[in-house]
Protein backbone atom coordinates (compact mmCIF):
# COMPACT_ATOMS: atom_id res chain seq x y z
CA UNK A 1 0.00 0.00 0.00
CA UNK A 2 1.28 3.19 -1.12
CA UNK A 3 0.95 6.51 1.74
CA UNK A 4 0.54 10.01 1.21
CA UNK A 5 3.84 12.25 2.34
CA UNK A 6 4.45 12.60 6.14
CA UNK A 7 4.75 16.71 6.77
CA UNK A 8 7.41 17.39 9.01
CA UNK A 9 7.33 20.98 10.61
CA UNK A 10 10.10 22.17 13.30
CA UNK A 11 11.92 25.37 13.56
CA UNK A 12 15.52 23.19 14.63
CA UNK A 13 16.90 22.41 11.36
CA UNK A 14 19.40 19.90 12.93
CA UNK A 15 16.24 17.96 14.26
CA UNK A 16 14.40 18.51 11.23
CA UNK A 17 16.77 16.85 9.24
CA UNK A 18 17.30 14.02 11.65
CA UNK A 19 13.40 13.32 11.98
CA UNK A 20 13.29 13.31 8.04
CA UNK A 21 16.17 11.05 7.28
CA UNK A 22 14.50 8.47 10.23
CA UNK A 23 11.06 8.46 7.76
CA UNK A 24 13.11 8.60 4.48
CA UNK A 25 15.39 5.72 5.78
CA UNK A 26 11.94 3.74 6.20
CA UNK A 27 10.65 4.51 3.40
CA UNK A 28 8.09 7.29 3.39
CA UNK A 29 7.92 9.88 1.40
CA UNK A 30 8.26 13.49 3.74
CA UNK A 31 7.67 16.90 3.29
CA UNK A 32 9.34 19.72 5.17
CA UNK A 33 8.26 23.27 7.30
CA UNK A 34 10.34 25.46 9.37
CA UNK A 35 7.60 27.10 10.76
CA UNK A 36 3.50 26.79 10.76
CA UNK A 37 2.67 29.39 8.42
CA UNK A 38 5.04 27.62 6.01
CA UNK A 39 3.29 24.13 6.57
CA UNK A 40 -0.16 25.66 5.73
CA UNK A 41 1.83 27.16 2.57
CA UNK A 42 2.44 23.49 1.20
CA UNK A 43 -0.74 21.86 2.64
CA UNK A 44 -2.36 24.29 -0.65
CA UNK A 45 -0.32 22.17 -3.00
CA UNK A 46 0.33 19.17 -1.46
CA UNK A 47 -1.53 16.25 -0.23
CA UNK A 48 -0.76 15.10 2.89
CA UNK A 49 -1.31 12.05 5.38
CA UNK A 50 0.35 13.41 8.28
CA UNK A 51 1.36 16.11 9.91
CA UNK A 52 4.43 15.33 12.59
CA UNK A 53 4.77 19.19 14.22
CA UNK A 54 6.91 20.45 17.25
CA UNK A 55 4.73 22.61 19.96
CA UNK A 56 6.95 25.47 20.58
CA UNK A 57 7.99 27.59 17.20
CA UNK A 58 7.52 31.63 16.02
CA UNK A 59 5.95 32.92 14.73
CA UNK A 60 2.87 30.47 14.47
CA UNK A 61 3.60 27.24 16.85
CA UNK A 62 2.25 24.14 17.02
CA UNK A 63 -0.99 24.67 19.16
CA UNK A 64 -2.04 27.19 17.00
CA UNK A 65 -1.36 25.39 13.56
CA UNK A 66 -3.51 22.40 14.48
CA UNK A 67 -6.30 24.82 15.35
CA UNK A 68 -5.58 26.22 11.68
CA UNK A 69 -5.14 22.54 10.47
CA UNK A 70 -8.70 21.51 12.04
CA UNK A 71 -10.56 23.70 10.80
CA UNK A 72 -9.43 24.00 6.76
CA UNK A 73 -8.40 20.13 6.79
CA UNK A 74 -10.81 17.89 9.00
CA UNK A 75 -9.29 14.44 9.74
CA UNK A 76 -5.78 14.91 8.68
CA UNK A 77 -3.56 13.07 11.86
CA UNK A 78 -1.83 15.81 13.57
CA UNK A 79 1.01 14.17 16.09
CA UNK A 80 2.79 16.84 18.20
CA UNK A 81 6.19 16.74 19.49
CA UNK A 82 6.51 18.53 22.71
CA UNK A 83 8.80 18.89 26.24
CA UNK A 84 8.01 17.36 29.15
CA UNK A 85 7.19 20.51 31.20
CA UNK A 86 4.08 21.54 28.49
CA UNK A 87 2.43 18.08 28.49
CA UNK A 88 -0.79 19.19 29.82
CA UNK A 89 -1.08 21.48 26.69
CA UNK A 90 -0.48 18.00 24.43
CA UNK A 91 -3.16 16.74 26.69
CA UNK A 92 -5.80 19.37 25.48
CA UNK A 93 -4.82 18.99 22.05
CA UNK A 94 -5.47 15.43 21.99
CA UNK A 95 -8.59 16.43 23.35
CA UNK A 96 -9.76 18.13 20.65
CA UNK A 97 -8.94 15.53 18.06
CA UNK A 98 -5.35 15.32 17.93
CA UNK A 99 -3.96 11.67 16.74
CA UNK A 100 -1.04 11.75 19.54
CA UNK A 101 1.98 13.60 20.92
CA UNK A 102 5.61 12.55 21.30
CA UNK A 103 7.62 13.88 24.33
CA UNK A 104 11.25 15.20 23.25
CA UNK A 105 13.48 13.33 23.12
CA UNK A 106 12.29 10.21 21.24
CA UNK A 107 13.58 7.50 20.12
CA UNK A 108 13.30 6.95 15.85
CA UNK A 109 11.73 3.73 16.87
CA UNK A 110 8.46 5.33 18.64
CA UNK A 111 8.27 7.73 16.12
CA UNK A 112 8.41 5.32 13.17
CA UNK A 113 5.07 3.28 15.03
CA UNK A 114 2.91 6.32 15.58
CA UNK A 115 3.42 7.06 11.86
CA UNK A 116 2.61 3.33 10.97
CA UNK A 117 -0.44 3.98 13.03
CA UNK A 118 -2.30 7.09 11.86
CA UNK A 119 -0.25 7.92 8.31
CA UNK A 120 -3.03 7.60 5.63
CA UNK A 121 -2.71 5.91 2.60
CA UNK A 122 -2.33 7.19 -0.64
CA UNK A 123 -5.81 6.00 -2.55
CA UNK A 124 -6.36 4.58 -5.82
CA UNK A 125 -8.61 7.25 -6.83
CA UNK A 126 -8.53 7.04 -10.80
CA UNK A 127 -9.11 3.04 -10.64
CA UNK A 128 -11.57 3.46 -8.29
CA UNK A 129 -14.49 5.72 -10.16
CA UNK A 130 -13.07 9.02 -8.57
CA UNK A 131 -10.79 11.17 -10.95
CA UNK A 132 -9.07 13.57 -8.34
CA UNK A 133 -5.61 15.39 -8.95
CA UNK A 134 -6.03 18.43 -6.72
CA UNK A 135 -3.90 18.25 -3.42
CA UNK A 136 -7.93 18.77 -2.08
CA UNK A 137 -9.50 16.02 -3.08
CA UNK A 138 -6.47 13.25 -2.64
CA UNK A 139 -6.46 14.62 0.87
CA UNK A 140 -10.47 13.84 1.10
CA UNK A 141 -9.90 11.01 -0.33
CA UNK A 142 -7.42 9.57 1.87
CA UNK A 143 -9.34 10.19 5.03
CA UNK A 144 -12.52 8.73 3.14
CA UNK A 145 -10.88 5.61 2.54
CA UNK A 146 -9.83 5.52 6.32
CA UNK A 147 -13.35 5.83 7.49
CA UNK A 148 -14.62 3.70 5.10
CA UNK A 149 -14.15 0.67 6.84
CA UNK A 150 -15.62 1.48 10.28
CA UNK A 151 -19.79 1.92 10.46
CA UNK A 152 -19.41 5.29 11.54
CA UNK A 153 -22.36 7.74 10.09
CA UNK A 154 -20.51 10.42 7.62
CA UNK A 155 -21.94 13.79 6.89
CA UNK A 156 -20.85 14.64 3.27
CA UNK A 157 -21.26 18.70 2.51
CA UNK A 158 -20.74 20.50 -0.42
CA UNK A 159 -22.34 22.34 -3.31
CA UNK A 160 -24.55 20.91 -5.62
CA UNK A 161 -23.37 19.13 -8.35
CA UNK A 162 -19.49 18.74 -6.81
CA UNK A 163 -19.33 15.26 -6.39
CA UNK A 164 -20.93 14.31 -3.02
CA UNK A 165 -22.80 10.79 -3.75
CA UNK A 166 -19.58 10.03 -5.62
CA UNK A 167 -17.38 10.19 -3.09
CA UNK A 168 -20.28 8.21 -0.94
CA UNK A 169 -20.00 5.41 -3.19
CA UNK A 170 -16.17 5.70 -3.10
CA UNK A 171 -16.65 5.02 0.55
CA UNK A 172 -18.99 2.11 0.03
CA UNK A 173 -16.95 0.23 -2.13
CA UNK A 174 -13.92 0.61 0.37
CA UNK A 175 -15.84 -0.63 3.15
CA UNK A 176 -15.95 -4.01 4.62
CA UNK A 177 -20.12 -4.10 3.06
CA UNK A 178 -19.02 -3.57 -0.07
CA UNK A 179 -20.16 -6.79 -1.42
CA UNK A 180 -23.58 -5.62 0.10
CA UNK A 181 -26.04 -3.00 -1.92
CA UNK A 182 -25.59 0.60 -2.01
CA UNK A 183 -28.87 2.13 -1.36
CA UNK A 184 -29.23 5.95 -2.48
CA UNK A 185 -32.80 7.91 -1.52
CA UNK A 186 -33.02 11.79 -2.61
CA UNK A 187 -34.64 13.18 0.80
CA UNK A 188 -35.71 16.45 -2.08
CA UNK A 189 -37.13 14.22 -4.86
CA UNK A 190 -39.76 12.21 -3.07
CA UNK A 191 -43.35 13.95 -1.96
CA UNK A 192 -43.68 14.49 1.55
CA UNK A 193 -46.28 11.80 2.17
CA UNK A 194 -44.70 9.35 0.20
CA UNK A 195 -41.49 9.96 2.35
CA UNK A 196 -41.66 8.26 5.28
CA UNK A 197 -43.01 4.48 3.28
CA UNK A 198 -40.70 4.91 1.00
CA UNK A 199 -37.50 5.08 3.96
CA UNK A 200 -39.23 2.78 6.17
CA UNK A 201 -41.24 0.43 4.20
CA UNK A 202 -45.40 -0.03 4.73
CA UNK A 203 -47.75 -3.15 5.19
CA UNK A 204 -50.75 -3.85 2.38
CA UNK A 205 -53.89 -1.57 3.58
CA UNK A 206 -51.39 0.80 5.70
CA UNK A 207 -53.08 4.17 3.92
CA UNK A 208 -54.93 4.13 0.11
CA UNK A 209 -52.91 2.48 -2.53
CA UNK A 210 -51.41 0.38 -0.08
CA UNK A 211 -52.11 -2.63 -2.26
CA UNK A 212 -49.49 -4.80 -0.96
CA UNK A 213 -46.69 -5.01 1.61
CA UNK A 214 -43.38 -3.00 0.64
CA UNK A 215 -39.77 -3.14 2.40
CA UNK A 216 -38.23 0.28 2.67
CA UNK A 217 -35.16 1.96 1.98
CA UNK A 218 -33.50 0.85 5.17
CA UNK A 219 -34.46 -2.61 4.58
CA UNK A 220 -33.26 -2.65 1.01
CA UNK A 221 -29.60 -1.48 2.49
CA UNK A 222 -29.84 -4.64 4.77
CA UNK A 223 -25.64 -5.96 4.97
CA UNK A 224 -24.73 -2.57 3.20
CA UNK A 225 -24.87 1.10 2.91
CA UNK A 226 -27.84 3.36 2.69
CA UNK A 227 -27.19 6.92 1.26
CA UNK A 228 -29.66 9.73 2.81
CA UNK A 229 -29.24 11.98 -0.11
CA UNK A 230 -29.80 16.45 0.96
CA UNK A 231 -31.13 15.06 4.25
CA UNK A 232 -31.51 18.79 5.11
CA UNK A 233 -34.68 19.03 2.52
CA UNK A 234 -36.58 16.01 4.63
CA UNK A 235 -40.05 17.38 6.68
CA UNK A 236 -39.29 17.81 10.70
CA UNK A 237 -42.17 15.71 11.86
CA UNK A 238 -39.98 12.71 9.75
CA UNK A 239 -36.98 13.85 11.24
CA UNK A 240 -38.27 12.54 14.84
CA UNK A 241 -38.55 8.68 13.24
CA UNK A 242 -34.94 9.26 11.23
CA UNK A 243 -33.54 9.83 14.79
CA UNK A 244 -35.16 6.99 16.21
CA UNK A 245 -33.96 4.36 13.57
CA UNK A 246 -30.48 5.61 13.62
CA UNK A 247 -30.23 5.31 17.58
CA UNK A 248 -31.92 2.58 17.91
CA UNK A 249 -30.88 0.70 14.71
CA UNK A 250 -34.49 -1.04 14.06
CA UNK A 251 -37.52 -0.30 12.45
CA UNK A 252 -41.73 -0.63 12.15
CA UNK A 253 -43.06 -0.36 8.61
CA UNK A 254 -45.94 2.11 8.26
CA UNK A 255 -48.87 0.35 9.39
CA UNK A 256 -47.11 -2.37 11.47
CA UNK A 257 -46.00 -3.12 14.81
CA UNK A 258 -43.00 -5.82 14.17
CA UNK A 259 -39.46 -4.71 14.78
CA UNK A 260 -37.30 -5.18 12.32
CA UNK A 261 -33.48 -5.15 13.12
CA UNK A 262 -31.01 -3.34 10.96
CA UNK A 263 -27.59 -3.68 9.66
CA UNK A 264 -26.52 -0.87 7.48
CA UNK A 265 -24.34 1.75 7.35
CA UNK A 266 -25.66 5.41 6.62
CA UNK A 267 -24.29 8.48 4.84
CA UNK A 268 -25.88 11.53 4.48
CA UNK A 269 -24.83 14.11 2.13
CA UNK A 270 -26.34 18.16 2.09
CA UNK A 271 -25.44 21.43 0.11
CA UNK A 272 -26.81 23.45 2.68
CA UNK A 273 -25.00 24.84 5.74
CA UNK A 274 -26.31 22.24 8.22
CA UNK A 275 -25.38 23.39 11.42
CA UNK A 276 -27.38 26.90 10.03
CA UNK A 277 -29.86 24.87 9.34
CA UNK A 278 -29.95 24.15 13.11
CA UNK A 279 -29.93 27.21 14.26
CA UNK A 280 -32.80 28.88 12.04
CA UNK A 281 -34.88 25.51 13.53
CA UNK A 282 -35.23 23.85 10.19
CA UNK A 283 -33.39 20.99 11.07
CA UNK A 284 -32.96 19.44 14.49
CA UNK A 285 -30.00 19.20 16.44
CA UNK A 286 -30.00 16.12 17.67
CA UNK A 287 -30.42 14.50 14.46
CA UNK A 288 -27.95 16.51 13.34
CA UNK A 289 -25.05 15.43 16.16
CA UNK A 290 -26.27 12.01 15.01
CA UNK A 291 -25.47 12.10 11.41
CA UNK A 292 -22.44 14.62 12.06
CA UNK A 293 -20.11 11.85 13.72
CA UNK A 294 -17.76 12.06 11.03
CA UNK A 295 -18.09 15.48 8.89
CA UNK A 296 -16.49 15.19 5.00
CA UNK A 297 -16.33 18.19 2.49
CA UNK A 298 -16.50 18.09 -0.74
CA UNK A 299 -14.82 21.10 -2.59
CA UNK A 300 -16.39 23.10 -5.40
CA UNK A 301 -14.85 22.26 -8.57
CA UNK A 302 -13.66 25.89 -8.49
CA UNK A 303 -11.48 25.11 -5.30
CA UNK A 304 -9.89 22.02 -7.08
CA UNK A 305 -8.77 23.43 -10.50
CA UNK A 306 -5.93 20.97 -11.16
CA UNK A 307 -9.38 18.16 -11.65
CA UNK A 308 -11.16 20.29 -14.20
CA UNK A 309 -8.81 19.18 -17.30
CA UNK A 310 -8.55 15.10 -16.17
CA UNK A 311 -12.44 15.45 -15.44
CA UNK A 312 -13.04 17.18 -18.98
CA UNK A 313 -11.17 14.68 -20.68
CA UNK A 314 -12.76 11.45 -19.01
CA UNK A 315 -16.27 13.16 -19.68
CA UNK A 316 -15.34 13.94 -23.47
CA UNK A 317 -14.15 10.15 -24.04
CA UNK A 318 -17.25 8.79 -22.07
CA UNK A 319 -19.59 11.25 -24.59
CA UNK A 320 -17.33 10.82 -27.68
CA UNK A 321 -17.81 7.35 -27.37
CA UNK A 322 -21.87 7.50 -27.03
CA UNK A 323 -21.83 9.57 -30.36
CA UNK A 324 -19.68 7.17 -31.77
CA UNK A 325 -16.62 9.61 -31.63
CA UNK A 326 -13.75 8.09 -30.66
CA UNK A 327 -10.36 9.30 -29.38
CA UNK A 328 -11.74 13.32 -29.27
CA UNK A 329 -8.93 15.39 -27.60
CA UNK A 330 -8.92 19.16 -26.25
CA UNK A 331 -7.16 21.84 -28.33
CA UNK A 332 -5.01 23.94 -26.12
CA UNK A 333 -7.27 27.00 -26.43
CA UNK A 334 -9.93 24.63 -25.03
CA UNK A 335 -8.29 23.71 -22.42
CA UNK A 336 -7.16 27.28 -21.21
CA UNK A 337 -10.88 28.16 -21.43
CA UNK A 338 -11.69 25.12 -19.32
CA UNK A 339 -9.32 26.03 -16.71
CA UNK A 340 -10.01 29.84 -16.31
CA UNK A 341 -14.22 29.62 -16.02
CA UNK A 342 -15.77 29.93 -13.15
CA UNK A 343 -17.92 26.56 -13.05
CA UNK A 344 -20.25 27.59 -10.74
CA UNK A 345 -22.74 24.41 -11.42
CA UNK A 346 -19.42 22.38 -10.33
CA UNK A 347 -19.01 19.11 -12.27
CA UNK A 348 -22.87 18.34 -13.38
CA UNK A 349 -22.13 21.65 -15.40
CA UNK A 350 -18.45 20.34 -16.46
CA UNK A 351 -20.52 17.25 -17.89
CA UNK A 352 -23.34 18.99 -19.79
CA UNK A 353 -20.12 21.13 -21.69
CA UNK A 354 -18.22 18.19 -22.47
CA UNK A 355 -21.75 16.41 -23.94
CA UNK A 356 -22.10 19.49 -26.13
CA UNK A 357 -18.54 19.41 -27.00
CA UNK A 358 -19.01 15.22 -27.91
CA UNK A 359 -21.39 16.75 -30.60
CA UNK A 360 -20.43 20.08 -32.13
CA UNK A 361 -16.80 18.78 -32.76
CA UNK A 362 -16.14 18.44 -36.64
CA UNK A 363 -12.57 17.21 -36.05
CA UNK A 364 -10.91 14.86 -33.46
CA UNK A 365 -9.61 18.01 -31.51
CA UNK A 366 -12.19 19.60 -30.02
CA UNK A 367 -11.96 23.95 -29.86
CA UNK A 368 -12.68 26.54 -27.98
CA UNK A 369 -16.03 27.14 -30.12
CA UNK A 370 -17.32 24.01 -29.53
CA UNK A 371 -17.52 24.36 -25.78
CA UNK A 372 -19.90 27.05 -26.23
CA UNK A 373 -18.81 28.69 -22.89
CA UNK A 374 -19.94 32.38 -24.39
CA UNK A 375 -22.98 31.09 -24.57
CA UNK A 376 -23.71 30.78 -20.84
CA UNK A 377 -23.27 34.99 -20.55
CA UNK A 378 -25.75 37.74 -21.80
CA UNK A 379 -25.08 41.39 -22.11
CA UNK A 380 -25.50 43.19 -18.34
CA UNK A 381 -27.09 46.33 -18.57
CA UNK A 382 -25.40 47.07 -22.05
CA UNK A 383 -24.99 50.58 -23.17
CA UNK A 384 -25.77 52.01 -25.94
CA UNK A 385 -23.04 51.59 -28.77
CA UNK A 386 -20.51 54.45 -28.73
CA UNK A 387 -19.47 54.15 -32.32
CA UNK A 388 -20.28 52.02 -35.76
CA UNK A 389 -18.34 49.73 -34.05
CA UNK A 390 -20.02 48.19 -31.33
CA UNK A 391 -22.87 46.90 -33.00
CA UNK A 392 -22.56 43.06 -31.98
CA UNK A 393 -23.53 42.07 -27.85
CA UNK A 394 -20.08 40.84 -27.36
CA UNK A 395 -18.50 44.09 -27.75
CA UNK A 396 -21.20 45.94 -26.91
CA UNK A 397 -20.73 43.45 -22.96
CA UNK A 398 -16.79 44.10 -23.64
CA UNK A 399 -17.06 48.34 -23.29
CA UNK A 400 -19.70 47.88 -20.54
CA UNK A 401 -17.58 45.77 -18.16
CA UNK A 402 -14.06 47.82 -19.22
CA UNK A 403 -16.21 51.03 -18.13
CA UNK A 404 -17.81 49.72 -15.24
CA UNK A 405 -14.39 48.17 -13.68
CA UNK A 406 -13.04 51.74 -14.65
CA UNK A 407 -15.53 53.74 -12.98
CA UNK A 408 -15.23 51.60 -9.48
CA UNK A 409 -11.47 52.01 -9.59
CA UNK A 410 -10.87 48.48 -10.74
CA UNK A 411 -12.01 46.81 -7.49
CA UNK A 412 -13.75 43.52 -9.44
CA UNK A 413 -15.87 43.07 -6.16
CA UNK A 414 -17.88 45.89 -6.58
CA UNK A 415 -17.79 45.86 -10.84
CA UNK A 416 -19.18 42.01 -10.11
CA UNK A 417 -22.22 42.88 -7.72
CA UNK A 418 -22.68 45.97 -10.06
CA UNK A 419 -22.68 43.92 -13.31
CA UNK A 420 -24.81 41.50 -11.32
CA UNK A 421 -22.20 38.13 -12.30
CA UNK A 422 -20.33 36.82 -9.56
CA UNK A 423 -16.50 37.36 -9.28
CA UNK A 424 -15.31 34.49 -10.85
CA UNK A 425 -17.07 34.81 -13.80
CA UNK A 426 -16.06 38.53 -14.37
CA UNK A 427 -12.45 37.08 -13.60
CA UNK A 428 -12.64 34.34 -16.46
CA UNK A 429 -14.41 37.47 -18.59
CA UNK A 430 -10.76 39.60 -18.08
CA UNK A 431 -8.69 36.97 -19.15
CA UNK A 432 -10.16 36.42 -22.14
CA UNK A 433 -9.90 40.45 -23.17
CA UNK A 434 -6.29 40.23 -22.36
CA UNK A 435 -5.93 37.18 -24.29
CA UNK A 436 -7.68 38.30 -27.15
CA UNK A 437 -5.36 41.63 -26.81
CA UNK A 438 -2.27 40.19 -26.62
Amino acid sequence: MNYLPVLVVEDDADLREAIIDTLLLAGYAVLEAADGAAALDIMQSEPVGLVVSDAQMAPMDGYALFAELSGRYPGIPFILMTAYGVIERAIDLLRAGAAHYLLKPFEPRALLAEVEKYLLPEPVAALDGVIAESPAMLQLLAIARRVAPSDATVLISGPSGAGKEVLARFMHRNSRRSEGPFIAVNCAAIPENLLESTLFGHEKGAFTGAHGALAGKFEQAQGGTLLLDEVTEMPLALQVKLLRVLQERELERVGSTRTIKLDIRVLATSNRDVAAEVAAGNFREDLYFRLNVFPLRVPSLAERSEDVLPLARMLLSKYGDACGRQHLTLSREAERDLTAYGWEGNIRELENVMQRAAILAVVQEVSAADLMLDDDFQPVNTLPPASGEDTDMKTMEKRHILETLSQLGGVRKLAAQKLGMSERTLRYKLQRYREESE
